[in-house]
């Protein structure tokens, strides 16, 4: 690899790292649910809100990172966002009460939105051959980010159930959920470091006619020969839009009708990425197995499998993105995942609950555990109608707090097929719209309105990942996993049907490139 193309692969890394730093604060929050909801009191709604508040927070961000990245550049815009997430990492772990850590956590969100100026950055200056790569090594940070953050849980939830004596001089032991949210203020650290040694995206410079400084920073990312060539051919693509850059004009574009295919496409996967349910299980994740009845311990556990699956799958994808394409990785990948909900849909649908006599004398742990007399060899067909009969024989707090153990001495399922779809389906979504949809994000929009264009669409996305969250809690506890699962995969099914006719193959092509193909009629 030539010395151009190492100084884009390493600006590019670093940029990425605001992947890593995004799965970090959103996964650690997965091992925190059982500790803040005990801590604090929750219900339903209140643990949606603390966990879903930086899907909030990204909502108000992205309409001004769309402004601030025009208006001051995308590097600057990047070291603002390293701050707010160290900043939040920091008030999070240190919250001392229930709405001072939704804050904290929102002002993180606030930061979520370095997935999408990842990719515009990195869309920006890599190389057209490599970019579907570059642009992915963002997602496969996000992974590597959860995969961190689920072995991070699961190391301090064993520790904090050892007798280690540094343990509780630390006071981990007490105080679990806020070292598993402070561990992310170092990672936080060192990216905001390294943000100060990328140059500007040239093509934000050439945006604001500053052409000497453009050709310097091209002069490091491709050889001298190339220079005047990509710099005439963004001016070209400027000039094909008209000249009136404002954020309301820009937004006119988007909906303009030569841009109607490319409305079409972004639109239809920015909701389908997350409408896969994907976050429900990232940041559900503990909770999630303990639906298997696993256990605690063994929920962790798996949340861990989930991490290597997803890293596993991601890699695969960015080394087959710019071989066998977009369109195929995706089209395939999104029945992949219909099928794989469909399986962990049918797997909950057959499962009993039921608490035998013997079990009983296994929860001392629970006050007043006779009060479980009234459930013993009932046999419940839904895990909606096991809880409720929790809810009533032990009241909401004891209920909540033990649901964990309960599930696990009741639950009677083929964990082994609800497991296959579970991994499965982590595996497809990682495989394909998982990283591609920002792969598709950063080479199908025009130069001029790049700007506006990645956020607005990040903003759809983030509001389907926002409501996904907010009320997965509520759904889980009336509506029931399988009814749950079946309802992603109907979701996706609609978005597979639109894509299969709509989205069009880019891969090997340069940003000018893709538009004569996607605006055509």
């Amino acid at each position: 690899m030539g010395s151009y193309k190492r100084r884009a692969f390493v600006y590019a890394t670093i940029v990425a790292n605001g992947g890593l730093i995004f799965g970090l604060d959103a996964a650690l929050i997965s091992g925190t649910v059982n500790f803040i909801n005990q801590e604090f009191g929750l219900n339903e709604i209140q643990l949606g809100t603390a966990v879903s508040a930086p899907a909030l927070g990204v909502l108000i961000a992205l309409p001004f990172a769309g402004y601030a990245c025009d208006a001051f550049g995308r590097k600057k815009t990047l070291q603002i966002v390293a701050f707010l997430y160290l900043f939040s990492a920091v008030t999070s772990a240190l919250a001392p009460s229930y709405w001072v850590l939704v804050i904290a956590r929102f002002i993180g969100g606030l930061a979520f939105s370095s997935i999408s100026l990842a990719s515009m950055y990195i869309g920006e200056i890599a190389p057209p051959r490599y970019r579907g790569k570059l642009v992915s090594m963002t997602q496969i940070n996000i992974v590597i980010g959860l995969s961190a953050a689920y072995f991070i849980n699961y190391v301090i939830l064993q520790y904090t159930n050892s007798d280690v004596s540094w343990v509780q001089s630390l006071g981990i032991d007490q105080n679990t959920w806020r070292w598993m949210l402070g561990t992310e203020i170092l990672p936080a650290l060192v990216w905001l470091i390294l943000l100060f040694g990328i140059p500007e995206s040239p093509a934000w410079l050439i945006y604001k006619n500053k052409i000497t400084e453009a050709s310097k920073v091209l002069g490091k990312i491709v050889p001298e020969n190339e220079i005047d060539g990509r710099i005439k051919e963004t001016r070209q693509g400027l000039a094909k839009d008209h000249k009136d850059r404002t954020m309301v004009s820009q937004l006119k574009t988007v909906f303009s009708k030569p841009m109607r295919n490319i409305l079409i496409i972004a639109t239809t996967i920015a909701i389908v990425q997350q409408s896969t349910g994907i976050n429900a299980i990232m940041f559900y994740a503990p909770t999630v197995f303990e639906q298997l009845g696993l256990g605690t311990n063994a929920a962790f556990m798996q949340a861990v499998w989930i991490g290597l699956i997803s890293l596993v799958f991601t890699v695969l994808a960015i080394l087959m993105v710019d071989r066998v394409g977009r369109r195929p990785m995706i089209i395939i990948g999104l029945a992949w995942i219909i099928v794989s909900l469909g399986l962990c849909s049918y797997g909950f649908n057959a499962a009993r609950y039921q608490l035998k006599s013997g079990s009983l004398v296994e929860l001392t742990d629970i006050p007043k555990h006779e009060r479980l007399n009234v459930l013993v060899d009932k046999e419940f067909k839904s895990d909606t109608e096991f809880k409720q009969a929790l809810r009533e024989a032990l009241g909401e707090a004891d209920a909540r707090d033990f649901s964990g153990i309960l599930l696990e001495k009741a639950t009677s399922l083929n964990i082994t097929l609800v497991l296959l779809g579970l991994f499965s389906f982590i595996a497809a979504f990682h495989f394909s719209v998982g990283p591609l949809m920002w792969v598709l994000f950063s080479e199908i929009f025009p130069v001029a309105i790049r700007g506006i264009a990645i956020p607005f669409f990040t903003i759809i996305t983030s509001l389907t990942n926002y409501l996904v969250q907010q009320f997965f809690p509520w759904q889980l506890a009336t509506m029931g996993s399988s009814a749950i699962f079946l309802f992603y995969a109907l979701t996706v099914a609609i978005g597979l049907f639109i894509l299969y006719f709509y989205l069009r193959e880019t891969k090997n092509m340069s940003i000018e490139e893709v538009q004569l193909v996607l605006l055509k009629k």
